[in-house]
């Protein structure tokens, strides 16, 4: 009987003293809740930037962006599942594992139904971190878009997911270097997703140079009601996008929720009365690209701030993307054709940093991470976890574009150019004329 009473109380002390083990249980709520939250943001890539995109182009390149979107979406999710996922959530030990994680997830071989992750299946989190991996890609077509050459394109961000996205990705949420080493809040992606593709991006349009006819021929988009549906479903789907990243349905994905409705509402509102001051009219293409501005900024900080620090986040980042659609882009003189670095780049740098700030319990927000005491400390914190986003994937980005400049060239030729990408790369219209 003692014997009998001596192992049980060692049971129950491991059990109390390894709660996580007790943990590891299916939760039918969580799960399902992640589902839907994966649907969501699989919409912000098809059809929401799809279509975003496809209505800023001229009319003869609206179905090239369209399908740069679905085949780099495509490209993303196959890649994720063969390589990605393992290096985003692998090991940690050592110092290379402090950078990027292992090789035992290939090919997904090792889960199977019976796997979990916190209380998830780890299906469902491989699919809900798959579609982050895929807008991100995504985004970047923005910025090259009217003139790169198809294969370059698939060339560059395939390489750019394998060996920049994914091993930031481990370093911010799968335990890596930015998160042990900086102790840097970024709930749902600001530097592993619109920092990093934006980066990308930059680079990208550098590098192809700027479109023969820029400034000599009218650049309007051709269809705003497509970019208004585009920025509406982005919107809907970015609510999966941060209160999932809670990766369960309690007070913090509530809190997410409702920060990434208050946040763009503001920036919308914010980006919509500058312009009515500066150029006498407000425009739909401007409060939409509000909107875009406010959800990136919110990324980093929803599960962290209060709603009033949501609010001032979302102004911040109305006027700042606003500067960087036209201050910035005429002083770098890069043609980034969709604004990817004005509105993701520089909104996730300046919610990235407020974060910082309005995390503090004085402030509202749920308090400081780690070793920080302090707004200098956290924002120290946050800095540094975007220097180091900018350089490597800036180093990433210009390798992956060099190397597919070498293997098919970056651009198309000034006569495909000017007929226009949809009939040039791919054969067809989108109207009929």
């Amino acid at each position: 009987m003692k014997h009998f009473q001596s192992k049980f109380l060692i049971a129950a002390f491991m059990l109390y003293s390894y709660p996580s083990c007790a943990s590891e249980e299916l939760s039918v709520v969580d799960n399902g809740f992640i589902l839907m939250s994966a649907m969501l943001v699989l919409l912000m890539s098809i059809p929401g930037i799809g279509l975003f995109y496809g209505g800023l182009t001229r009319s003869k390149n609206i179905l090239s962006t369209i399908e740069q979107c679905l085949a780099v979406f495509s490209i993303a999710i196959l890649l994720w599942f063969i390589l990605g996922y393992s290096i985003a959530f692998g090991s940690t030990e050592g110092f290379l594992g402090s950078l990027i994680g292992d090789f035992k997830n290939v090919f997904l071989y090792s889960i199977d139904l019976n796997r979990v992750s916190g209380t998830l299946s780890e299906f469902t989190f491989v699919i809900f971190q798959g579609a982050f991996c895929a807008i991100s890609a995504c985004l970047i077509v923005g910025a090259t878009v009217e003139r790169i050459r198809f294969s370059a394109l698939l060339i560059s961000i395939s390489i750019w997911i394998i060996f920049s996205y994914a091993p930031l990705c481990h370093q911010v949420w799968g335990g890596g270097f930015i998160d042990s080493v900086f102790n840097a809040y970024d709930f749902a992606g600001g530097t592993v997703v619109h920092i990093n593709a934006a980066v990308c991006g930059l680079i990208g349009a550098r590098l192809v140079g700027k479109r023969h006819d820029l400034g000599k021929v009218s650049m309007l988009p051709h269809n705003l009601s497509l970019t208004y549906i585009g920025a509406c479903l982005l919107w809907i789907g970015w609510l999966g996008f941060n209160a999932g990243s809670e990766l369960s349905a309690d007070g913090v994905s509530a809190l997410a929720f409702i920060n990434t409705v208050i946040c763009p509402a503001a920036a919308a509102l914010t980006w919509m009365f500058a312009e009515w001051i500066i150029f006498k009219k407000p425009s739909t293409l401007g409060t939409a690209s509000g909107v875009i501005a406010g959800l990136v900024g919110i990324t980093p900080a929803c599960a962290f701030v209060s709603p009033i620090g949501a609010f001032v986040i979302g102004i911040a980042c109305g006027l700042t993307c606003l500067w960087g659609v036209h201050g910035f882009k005429r002083r770098t003189k890069v043609d980034d054709a969709l604004d990817v670095f004005g509105i993701h780049g520089i909104g996730a740098i300046v919610g990235g940093i407020l974060t910082g700030i309005f995390c503090s319990p004085a402030l509202g927000g749920t308090g400081f991470k780690g070793a920080y005491a302090s707004i200098s400390g956290q924002v120290y914190g946050q800095f540094m976890s975007i220097i180091v986003t900018l350089v490597w994937s800036g180093i990433i980005s210009y390798l992956a574009f060099k190397l597919a400049d070498l293997l098919v060239g970056l651009r198309v030729h000034a006569d495909e150019e000017s007929e226009g990408l949809d009939l040039s790369s791919h054969g067809e219209r989108s109207y009929s004329i």
